[in-house]
């Protein structure tokens, strides 16, 4: 629900604020005002195309702010989700477009491309008017509107369902299959590759000592020699080795801690020294007999790091990763040499899913069916006491060419807005104000169901009384108070008929200094709206007859009168219907007349 708008700049608009609330609000003014201007700034805010012309002469810039409280807006939630945007049951949208026609969007304070903007504009407004983009006429809309009107979403979520575990059976069958074509080849392939590596026989580690071995063997002479005059040093050297030199400092340690036992400690030390110079050149001599030249060892750890790396690079994974390698090649060969057996059980699963994807397409068929025939029943009623006498409405559920997520059905609405001419698409209805009186007829047939109520976005009239009077423009109002008791609606007309029977009325005007134009909007009280409306049944000079009747007009009327009248305009409707062409011509020529 639009619960505030703001506009700055935009056309003859130098600053407007609106607040709104539930119901049916109707806008009206002199031709002219400025009252469509509002309808374009609210489709600017929801993602409209813009250019430099909507900029107000003289500004930098204009901007649009439009406030919708969410609550019930799943789909609005599910888009705000999907762009990671906070919000608290209240989404912002916001439009600033510059004198030089480049424009700016906003979501919430978050920055939006125009594009994204549009898609979450779709969930909020829907406009209907005789020029404007209508969103019934888009064949998932009309979908989406028949599933909602006929409440088919435990049907929709377990078709939802059904597809995607079908579509993961087939994906699975689809990679089996493929497998398949070259099974035997690749089995061959794999015999091979696994016998390769079962034959190296590779251990967790091997390659890495066997490199270090190889390090050794081919540095040996090097080796050999630095442990050799290691040991010469420490052990073997002509005056004094330190060995030796270390022997008689621990011996004349221990004499000096007989004499002073303070000293003891650290002839520990020295001994310990010499414990550890003694293991250590013992080591390097074992290390050093270690070094013994063997050509065969050499041989073998040379042979068996190339094996290692040649199976390595053919598979091109470094040779750490051969044991990793070899259970991953099992296990593809186990797969493949069972494939026969998971073909089987994959198509038979196939099937399965398959069956259960259908009859949930079939539940969903009939389901729309029944919904469509009486969505398109009512919807032809209302056609009749909405200025199209003979008029009619029909849903056409068939086959689609593929089914998927939302079913196996293609929905289109159908209408014939005359006597004897052949249902066509909606979207090809050539009359812009029969579009307009035909969405509005939809909309109430839809929103009486509780599941539309709260899921419907702001629905803006732009002029949907155009081309009617008389007893017609006044069920065109109480249709649209219907609207407005279940969904929030705005509507701009020009017919008191239509304008008395909203829950809400502002007035639009145009104010002028004779340098600058401007556009004011006032939110009229009960005596202004008496005002307004004689004004609009009486032109320039309002008298108290006009008065007398815009207050009658503003009563409410009792359901029984109201059951009446509305029956009256259905057979004004049907005679007109039935009348001969000269006769009906001149009963068209009479409704100005009457308005």
């Amino acid at each position: 629900m639009l619960t505030h708008i703001q506009i700055r700049d935009f056309a003859i608009i130098d600053a407007v604020e609106l607040e709104l609330g539930a119901g049916l609000t109707v806008l009206t003014g002199e031709t002219g005002a400025g009252k469509s201007i509002l309808v374009d700034a609210l489709l600017l805010s929801a993602g409209g195309r813009a250019g430099a012309e909507v900029v107000r002469h003289g500004a930098e810039r204009a901007e649009v702010s439009a406030t919708f409280a969410i609550d019930k807006n799943a789909a609005a939630h599910a888009w705000l989700a999907e762009q990671s945007i906070e919000h608290e049951g209240e989404c912002v949208l916001r439009r600033v477009v510059a004198a030089d026609g480049r424009s700016r969007a906003y979501v919430n304070g978050q920055a939006m491309p125009v594009q994204a903007l549009r898609q979450l504009g779709e969930t909020l407004v829907d406009v209907h008017g005789q020029m404007e983009y209508q969103s019934l006429v888009r064949r998932s809309a009309q979908r989406e509107l028949l599933d909602q009107s006929g409440e088919h979403r435990e049907l929709l979520s377990n078709v939802g369902e059904t597809w995607r575990t079908l579509s993961q059976v087939k994906e699975e069958r689809d990679r089996a299959a493929a497998s398949a074509q070259d099974r035997e080849a690749r089995l061959e392939l794999l015999r091979y590759h696994l016998s390769e590596l079962q034959a190296l026989d590779l251990k967790e580690g091997e390659a890495e000592e066997l490199s270090s071995e190889r390090q050794r063997l081919s540095q040996r002479g090097r080796l050999a020699s630095g442990a050799r005059e290691i040991v010469q040093l420490l052990r073997e050297a002509e005056d004094v080795s330190a060995e030796q030199a270390i022997s008689r400092a621990l011996s004349t340690a221990r004499h000096v801690g007989e004499l002073d036992p303070t000293f003891v400690p650290m002839t520990k030390l020295i001994e310990e020294s010499l414990i550890t110079l003694r293991e250590g050149v013992e080591a390097v001599e074992r290390y050093e007999s270690d070094l013994e030249a063997d050509p065969q060892r050499q041989e073998w750890v040379e042979e068996r790091l190339a094996t290692m790396e040649s199976i390595a690079r053919k598979h091109r994974v470094e040779v750490s990763a051969l044991i990793n390698l070899r259970a991953e090649l099992q296990q593809e060969f186990q797969r493949l040499d069972s494939l026969e057996a998971s073909m089987a059980q994959i198509e038979k699963r196939l099937e399965q899913a398959q069956q259960k994807f259908s009859a949930a397409c079939t539940k969903l068929t009939t389901a729309r069916k029944a919904a469509a025939k009486s969505l398109g029943e009512s919807i032809t009623t209302l056609m009749q006491t909405l200025g199209m006498p003979g008029g009619k409405f029909q849903i056409d559920v068939r086959a689609a060419e593929s089914a998927g997520l939302n079913g196996a059905d293609d929905i289109e609405f159908l209408v014939s807005a005359n006597p004897g001419q052949p249902p066509r698409a909606l979207a090809k209805v050539a009359s812009g104000g029969e579009l307009s009186r035909i969405s509005l007829a939809i909309q109430v047939a839809a929103v009486q169901t509780d599941a539309m109520a709260g899921s419907l976005a702001c629905l803006v009239f732009d002029e949907v009384d155009a081309g009617v009077g008389g007893g017609v423009a006044e069920i065109v109002g109480r249709q649209l108070r219907t609207l407005g008791e279940r969904a929030q609606a705005l509507c701009v007309t020009h017919l008191p008929q239509v304008a008395s029977q909203a829950h809400a009325h502002v007035r639009v005007t145009k104010l002028t200094d004779g340098k600058t134009t401007r556009t004011a909007l006032h939110p009229l009280t009960a005596d202004e709206r008496v005002e307004e409306i004689a004004r609009m049944l009486g032109g320039i000079n309002v008298t108290d007859k006009a008065r007398e009747h815009a207050a009658e007009m503003l009563r409410p009327a009792p359901a029984k009168s109201s059951a009446k009248a509305t029956k009256a305009a259905s057979k004004q409707s049907e005679s007109t219907a039935k009348a001969p062409p000269a006769k009906a011509a001149a009963a068209g020529r009479k409704k100005p007349a009457r308005r």
